[in-house]
């Protein structure tokens, strides 16, 4: 995920469509066509063919999960072969788990929102977490695996965060001094026309629920939506436009002279502007922030578990984990973020329960096609 044009592969349609089924970009273009070339012919490389007295491990994974030197070092430690399939959404992820493959895939990497549902499809195996000793190594709010939706069920932990973005305020410190602590500056009719909107209907209707306070963003009965809708109309009074590409919203922003964005691709967007030149400043706002959570798991099919369970171990290194935030701009679970606070109020992203009626809002919202008062 450190190579920009593979990011938006990878975080758009999650950021889209994550919190339906419930999630960034900064890597150069060279990796990134490497890449590509690599989802292009199958997705998948290996460092060699496996020898038969090797173990072989079969890692499902996002862009700059399983990073070539990383896996080099872990099959000279683990005297094993480590065949990597990347995917650049979370369809791709549900497909493949789907496919029928033979061997099994042995690890994943999810968001918790669909590691709920894979572990409902009986698709992961609990974890031991005595054989991931590095869990000790991470922050308390992610060892704190109760509070979290997805990673627990029925007394069994079924997945270990790795990496996460929250989805917090945008802004230019050269028009914007005092960084804003809610929300409602998106409204500020001093930013007319100064505004960027990221095009979702469910990270919309979830960040306005949040500013407006209901208690669940991601159940909504139809009389919150009505009025969230209400809200995101109002919103359209301040906007540029809305974006949907990361690279699309730094031009954007640079061009048009921007004071304040809905950042959804998070800390990853604030890196490539500030790379683009940008002075901005990030915050979580008062009333907390939308965030991905990208966990390892073992997969109940998985041929040799310790080894699946010494790779997540691996990925819980400190030297492994800061990869994350030097390559990618992401945050990892073992180090607070700079651009976060450590008691900032992060809302894991979750499966939304009305779909439809927000994309349905929506699209009225954004073509225009809502009444600022509609039944």
């Amino acid at each position: 995920m450190h190579w920009g044009l593979l990011l938006i592969s990878h975080r758009t349609p999650r950021s889209v469509r994550t919190t339906v089924n419930p999630q960034r970009e900064i890597y150069r273009a060279y990796r990134a066509l490497v890449v590509l070339s690599l989802l292009a012919c199958g997705c998948v490389f290996a460092a060699a063919p496996a020898s038969a007295s090797e173990s072989v491990l079969r890692v499902l994974a996002w862009p700059g999960y399983a990073d070539p030197d990383v896996v080099k070092a872990f099959e000279t430690r683990f005297h094993a072969k480590v065949e990597v399939t990347l995917v650049d959404s979370d369809e791709a992820l549900w497909d493949n788990m789907h496919a029928g493959r033979m061997p099994p895939f042995d690890v994943l990497a999810a968001n918790t929102a669909e590691i709920q549902r894979y572990t409902r499809e009986n698709l992961l195996a609990p974890l031991d977490l005595t054989q991931i000793p590095n869990t000790r190594r991470q922050l308390p709010r992610f060892q704190a695996r109760s509070s979290i939706e997805g990673l627990t069920a029925d007394g069994n932990v079924y997945a270990i965060p790795f990496t996460y973005s929250s989805m917090g305020l945008i802004y230019d410190r050269k028009q914007i001094a005092v960084a804003p602590t809610s929300m409602a500056e998106l409204w500020n009719p001093r930013y007319r026309g100064k505004v960027l909107d990221f095009n979702s209907a469910q990270h919309n209707f979830s960040f306005a629920a949040l500013a407006l306070g209901y208690r669940d963003p991601f159940k909504l009965s139809a009389t919150q939506s009505r009025a969230i809708a209400l809200k995101l109309i109002d919103l359209r009074r301040n906007l540029l436009t809305y974006y949907t590409l990361p690279e699309e919203a730094t031009a954007f922003f640079i061009q048009h002279k921007v004071a304040l964005m809905f950042g959804n691709y998070g800390t990853q967007q604030l890196e490539q502007l500030r790379r683009a030149g940008a002075d901005v400043g990030y915050v979580i706002p008062d009333e907390g922030a939308l965030a991905w959570l990208d966990c390892w798991a073992v997969t109940s099919a998985a041929a040799n578990r310790p080894l699946a369970l010494a790779w997540i171990n691996t990925m819980l290194e400190p030297d492994v984990s800061a990869l994350l935030t030097r390559r990618q701009g992401l945050a990892n679970t073992l180090t607070p973020s700079p651009e976060s606070n450590i008691n900032a109020h992060l809302v894991w992203i979750r499966p939304v329960t009305d779909v439809e009626r927000r994309e349905a809002l929506w699209s009225k919202i954004v073509s225009g096609d809502l009444p600022e008062t509609f039944q």
